[in-house]
């Protein structure tokens, strides 16, 4: 598909959109977590080798680097992928940055404030994302929040500089399951809001882990990164609702030629992993306690 190319930079580290004053927020309210036992299955060894095999033949003639991580929410079907490395988030930190921001809010949101919300979402308007990330306290408020989530494996950018935050692709899968989980932390009108954002991204970056197909609400990143010599970071992470089965994946990619070569890299990359899922009868369970 032929993408637009875009010239937003994720590194702006002020709040645009309005000049009003600026409290710290009070503490979050304590994450609610899921109790008893949780089944999760992971993909019989011959098909996990299967997968393995097709996405490394795909990626070894493309450039740069990619990983993901999907969950199933459906068979309770787990599957990560060159993950242990860490990516820059660029824009798909705007994900990250709504469910702090929610978190915080204890579904008290402002007119102007869903206003932001919105447009860092739905326009990925970066003075929004940065006037929201004050709101929650910034790296400082941004951890904190990690941390009581169990998202231990991203690293926020330094000072204001959210763009720059690095991440996993199965961290970034904790984030969409925090967000939209209803055992999880947020009440109902939150994750329905949530979900309302990002089904209605603007058609130009509607590109990434829709390729896979059925009912998607996501959210893309995309930067020409300076500590990668202009090379593009391409990213994208969302909800499906694939063939039956509620899908959150989360696909980083770095240092690709262009734009485009990243998109149809990452869009790849997750049609493979959806159909190996979604077309995959027979799993292995494991018991899971929290």
């Amino acid at each position: 598909m032929r993408v637009r190319r875009l010239s937003l930079s994720v590194l702006l580290a002020v709040a645009g959109c309005a000049t009003p004053s600026i409290a710290v927020p009070p503490p979050a309210a304590p994450v609610r977590q899921p109790v008893g036992v949780v089944v999760e299955s992971v993909l019989p060894v011959a098909a996990r080798r299967a997968l393995d095999q097709s996405l490394d033949r795909y990626l070894r003639d493309r450039p740069g680097r990619a990983a993901l991580a999907v969950y199933d929410r459906t068979t309770g079907t787990r599957y990560a992928f060159r993950e242990r490395t860490p990516f820059m988030l660029a824009s798909v930190m705007k994900v990250d940055i709504l469910l702090a921001f929610l978190l915080t809010k204890r579904g008290e949101l402002s007119d102007y404030e869903r206003d932001l919300a919105s447009r860092m979402i739905r326009d990925s308007d970066n003075d929004c994302a940065g006037e929201l990330y004050m709101t929650i306290g910034g790296r400082e408020g941004f951890a904190r929040v990690l941390r009581r989530l169990g998202v231990e494996h991203t690293e926020p950018g330094p000072s204001l500089y959210w763009g720059t935050t690095l991440s996993r692709p199965s961290d970034q899968v904790k984030v969409l399951e925090h967000l939209t989980d209803p055992e999880g932390p947020l009440p109902a009108t939150d994750r329905r809001y949530a979900l309302k954002l990002m089904s209605s991204v603007q058609p130009s970056q509607a590109w990434g882990v829709s390729a896979a197909g059925g009912e998607v609400a996501l959210k893309n990143g995309w930067l020409p990164a300076d500590a990668h010599d202009g090379l593009w970071t391409i990213n994208s992470v969302g909800r499906l609702d694939v063939r039956g089965h509620e899908l959150l994946i989360a696909v980083l990619s770095e240092r690709s030629p262009t734009m485009e070569t990243g998109i149809a890299t990452v869009e790849r990359l997750a049609r493979l992993a959806v159909d190996a899922l979604t077309g995959s009868e027979e799993t292995v369970s494991a018991s899971k306690v929290f």
